[in-house]
């Protein structure tokens, strides 16, 4: 052979060798940057480009293999570094998970849910239900250590977060972080003061259990209170939690503010439904701070949490034993 190669060798290569053609700049800046993320790495725009740069002047000046002491000296150099690596864990209901190949453990529901879209995927499609999606979520601690940093990504809506935070509770030695919008919220920021909600007691008077609706995004009090009244749900008081006095619905600004609400909701909502035998929970809030709060739900009544079907009200979707 022309390269002085015999078959073995040849064959072995040719077992690796992998052409990437026709790769979107876009998606693989997405892609690079949730593995800077998980990384503990700075990933915005502008860290992205100072990487693409520092790898195209190692090129240019003719090196051909980078060790990985030259990139974490590169990081250092860089000032890329923003925090510590975590584990990925991937829950994917809408769409795919560029970074489910990266994960620990990835659970791909995508095509479990029903509706054509991200934005209408609000129901496991059938046979598929949510019993089958909660045993996948709750065997997620059993595949980590005891004591674990988590990154979860993927993409999911509020039941299913806060399942997941449940999952993953605080009490587990779980460091949990997750991806809101372009920021990394993770149960170990610290805070000084926690925040207090507003609260509101209604009564219903169908039952002995007990309804809250979290309304931090929109207020939902008044959409739950039909759902309850319409279907008979056993409950005789419905606690209405909303944002804190004075504050707009953009008022939560980064992981500091989202586990001082965290902490600050759980508070105020525990000692009024600790002597009910059931919590119907409902949810208007960023994806991020109901992961949040699952992490912090202890020491609360079984808890069912409800997803919003929008025109056909709600259904109920996971019950935690809290």
């Amino acid at each position: 052979m022309a390269a002085e190669v015999g078959a073995p060798d040849l064959l072995e290569l040719l077992a690796v060798w992998r052409f990437d053609l026709a790769r979107d700049v876009g998606h693989l800046e997405e892609l690079v940057g949730l593995r800077m993320r998980s990384a503990g790495l700075r990933f915005d725009g502008q860290a992205i480009d100072t990487g693409i740069d520092w790898v195209a002047r190692q090129v240019i000046a003719g090196k051909r293999m980078l060790t990985a002491e030259d990139i974490a000296a590169a990081v250092d150099a860089l000032d890329l570094r923003q925090g510590q690596a975590r584990s990925i864990v991937s829950v994917a209901t809408l769409e795919l998970d560029p970074v489910a190949s990266d994960a620990v453990i990835a659970l791909d529901w995508a095509d479990r849910f029903d509706g054509a879209t991200a934005y209408t995927k609000r129901r496991p499609l059938a046979p598929a239900t949510w019993d089958q999606l909660h045993q996948d979520i709750d065997a997620i601690p059993t595949a980590l250590p005891s004591s674990a940093r988590i990154l979860v990504t993927g993409s999911m809506r509020l039941p299913t977060a806060f399942t997941v935070g449940t999952a993953l509770r605080m009490v587990t030695n779980v460091d949990l972080a997750v991806s809101q919008g372009q920021e990394i919220w993770s149960s170990d920021t610290q805070y000084v003061t926690a925040t207090t909600p507003s609260v509101e007691q209604r009564s219903i008077d169908q039952g002995t259990e007990i309804a809250v609706a979290i309304g931090l995004a929109t207020p939902i009090t008044d959409a739950v209170i039909n759902y309850l009244q319409d279907n008979g749900i056993p409950v005789g008081e419905l606690v209405s939690v909303g944002r804190p006095r004075g504050t707009h619905d953009a008022f939560i600004v980064g992981s500091h503010a989202a586990n001082a609400l965290a902490y600050g909701i759980r508070e105020a909502v525990r000692p009024l439904v600790r002597r009910h035998g059931r919590v119907h929970l409902f949810l208007a809030m960023p994806m991020g701070l109901a992961m949040l709060l699952g992490h912090r739900w202890n020491a609360m009544p079984t808890t069912t949490v409800y997803e919003d079907l929008v025109q056909d009200g709600y259904e109920r979707a996971f019950t935690i034993d809290a």
